[in-house]
């Protein structure tokens, strides 16, 4: 997580979980001076529309206050959906057996996307097999991470 992402999830996880919801990751994104933060929130009984109206809101006043982003930005609250990001180690291991795509920050043995299931998670690295061979991915060079539905 980017410290941008962090110092947002610091600001806002409380007030959403004191709306009875899960933070489950932040992407923040520049696209020229504008930006993009995408919030995604979870649930044991799922999201609808008002739980991310209610999280638009709340979020949205604590970040006028805070003022953690720097130029404009368009803030959009999402559920994670069926081919959900993965940010934490704890999501990856929550997933082992799924297949997931994954995007590196920098090139690993040559390349910087793969697709495999993962087997393991432990001590900073998501182990993914790929055609029978398995590649030590650390976590901190994961820049995206999605299950594959």
């Amino acid at each position: 997580m980017r410290k941008s992402e962090a110092l947002i999830a610091e600001l806002i996880t409380p007030t959403v979980e004191a709306l009875g919801l899960i933070l489950w990751g932040i992407e923040h994104g520049s696209q020229g001076k504008y930006s993009l933060l995408r919030i995604y929130i979870d649930s044991e009984e799922g999201i609808t529309i008002d739980d991310c109206e209610r999280v638009s809101r709340q979020v949205s006043a604590i970040l006028d206050v805070e003022d953690p982003i720097s130029g404009e930005y368009t803030l959009e609250v999402s559920s994670p959906g069926m081919d959900r990001p993965l940010f934490t180690e704890q999501q990856f291991a929550a997933y082992l057996g799924e297949v997931v795509s994954v995007r590196t920050r920098g090139p690993i043995k040559g390349r910087r996307k793969f697709k495999g299931t993962i087997v393991e998670v432990s001590d900073g690295t998501v182990v993914l097999e790929i055609d029978g061979e398995q590649h030590q991915l650390p976590h901190a060079e994961i820049e995206k991470a999605a299950l594959v539905f």
